[in-house]
């Protein structure tokens, strides 16, 4: 029975470290990759937004100061029932004929609110390409110019890097350490032809390669995956390629959670998604991630009320994700932060373990809160 259950431990340790090397060899691709053609296209930049009062107006001067030709872009604002007074700072302060605002009339949807703006925002827009921020973030000038330049005739789309910025606390520098660390995997696994995360604060695509997929269709049903869904769709069921946007001048910055309660909702609706995903190998995948991390608590229970050689098994797969992940981590260097506290990333590593786990589990069975509203999975 030890000897049947150390293979199942070791087995999943392979297993998530072979995923993991994969990342890193897409990393590599992206970074031998990253020539830049250039490209000037006619581009909509749709931003979905709900009770951002403190944040859309300095999201509104970044898109205001872009560097790409102003007859070539639009800015869409699409206000998602706030009840705070974003719509009314944002008309007052507009200051460019490139930019509108409209709302999404109210529904009695319980579910993919942000998906619904969305499709106001595509059905209102002018432009070939769709660019996607989020009302919380803010951008450098050369953003749109920097993502368009990345697509080339046979891309649908492409994702772009972010990284949360926060003041200099203990929680905002261990949320922006994790959350690298989601962007570079994602990095990773397009880089490597098997794209399964992005973040919708910065991505693009080809508006007639959305409606082709049937844009939302059959995920109204979600509250979340408006990002990782449809770039799945592009990914798997068309020819189009999906691309990553490695360079620095394409970075957003959104704010991290103020709160642990803040954190654990957003983790849980992202994770909400998951089970859902139309490529079921990625589920598996995801799956078999989610067994790795279950194993380490298992392999720490039995090592202290059963065998002490699990304490062992636990210490060297613990080491090897820690070794493997840091490597992933240092990709962001120069580019999603300056530097790495090894102490922090430690600390990350451990608490990776519980809220992994709890992350799943809540996505997979729970409803959460956004924004402001009760939702369900």
């Amino acid at each position: 029975m030890t000897i049947f259950i150390f293979i199942v431990f070791m087995g999943l340790l392979l297993y998530y470290i072979s995923f993991l090397m994969k990342i890193i060899r897409g990393l590599n691709k992206l970074k031998s990759n990253s020539v830049l053609k250039e490209n000037n296209f006619n581009v909509s930049v749709i931003i979905p937004f709900r009770n951002e009062s403190e944040t859309i107006i300095e999201n509104l001067r970044c898109l205001e100061n872009q560097n790409y030709p102003i007859d070539k872009f639009e800015v869409i604002y699409i206000d998602d029932g706030s009840t705070d007074d974003s719509l009314e700072k944002l008309k007052r302060s507009i200051s460019k004929n490139n930019i509108s605002v409209y709302s999404v009339e109210a529904t009695d949807y319980d579910r993919a609110h942000k998906k619904r703006a969305i499709e106001l925002g595509i059905e209102k827009a002018a432009g070939d390409i769709i660019l996607f921020t989020d009302a919380d973030s803010t951008n450098e000038s050369g953003w749109i110019k920097t993502m368009m330049n990345v697509f080339e005739s046979d891309t649908g789309f492409v994702a772009g890097p972010v990284s949360f910025y926060s003041k200099n606390s203990f929680f905002g520098k261990l949320q922006r350490l994790e959350f690298a660390g989601l962007i570079l995997s994602g990095a990773g696994l397009i880089g490597n032809n098997t794209p399964i995360i992005c973040s919708s604060a910065n991505l693009a695509f080809r508006k007639t390669v959305f409606n082709d997929v049937g844009g939302y269709e059959n995920l109204l049903g979600l509250s979340s995956g408006d990002d990782e869904l449809l770039m799945q769709k592009i990914a798997y069921d068309t020819d189009y390629k999906v691309k990553f946007c490695f360079n620095k001048d394409a970075l957003v910055k959104t704010q991290a959670n103020r709160s642990i309660g803040e954190f654990n909702q957003q983790r849980k609706r992202w994770a909400s998604k998951s089970l859902f995903y139309k490529n079921k190998k990625i589920v598996v995948k995801l799956f078999m991630i989610f067994l790795f991390y279950l194993s380490l608590i298992a392999q720490l229970l039995i090592g202290l009320f059963w065998d002490t050689t699990f304490l062992y098994t636990l210490l060297i797969s613990f080491v090897a994700k820690v070794v493997v992940e840091y490597t992933i981590i240092k990709k962001g260097l120069g580019f999603l932060y300056e530097k790495i506290s090894v102490v922090l990333f430690l600390i990350a590593e451990l608490l990776h373990v519980p809220y992994i786990i709890y992350s799943a589990i809540g996505g997979a069975f729970g409803n959460f809160t956004w924004k402001g509203r009760e939702l369900k999975r």
